[in-house]
C-alpha cells in the first residue's frame, strides 16, 4: 500500500513493484486515518518542535530524530495498530464513503 504520493509512483518503484509482483491497491492521497504512520510522524514532529534548544543543523537534527523515535513510546503505536478495524469500519459505515469527521474521503475501491 502507498499513497499515491509522487515517490511512490516513480517509473523506477512501479516497474520494481511490477518485477516482483506486487499488485497497486488504489489507495487516495490524504488519508491519515486509514495509515497509522502519519499520526506517529505527527508525534515525531512535535517532540522535536518541543527540544529545547531545537536542532541547530542538519547533524543535530539526525541525532534528534533517532533520539526522539527510540523515545515514542510503543504503546501509542500499537494503539494505532490496533485501531485500524475501527477506523476501516468507520469509513465503510460512512455512506459517502468519507470519514466521520469530514475531513477526509476514500475510494470506495480501496477498502
Amino acid at each position: 500500500m502507498d499513497d499515491n504520493a509522487p515517490p511512490h509512483r516513480g517509473r523506477i518503484v512501479t516497474a520494481r513493484l511490477q518485477e516482483v509482483g506486487v499488485p497497486h491497491m488504489v489507495w487516495p492521497s490524504m488519508s491519515p486515518d486509514l495509515n497509522p504512520i502519519e499520526h506517529v510522524w505527527d508525534q515525531l514532529k512535535q517532540r522535536l518542535d518541543d527540544r529545547t534548544p531545537p536542532p541547530r543543523d542538519l547533524a543535530e537534527l539526525r541525532v534528534a530524530l533517532v533520539e526522539e523515535c527510540n523515545a515514542l513510546p510503543q504503546d501509542n503505536i500499537k494503539r494505532l495498530v490496533r485501531s485500524m478495524r475501527r477506523r476501516c469500519q468507520a469509513v465503510i459505515a460512512a455512506n459517502d464513503w468519507a470519514h466521520p469527521s469530514g475531513t477526509y474521503t476514500f475510494n470506495k475501491t480501496c477498502v
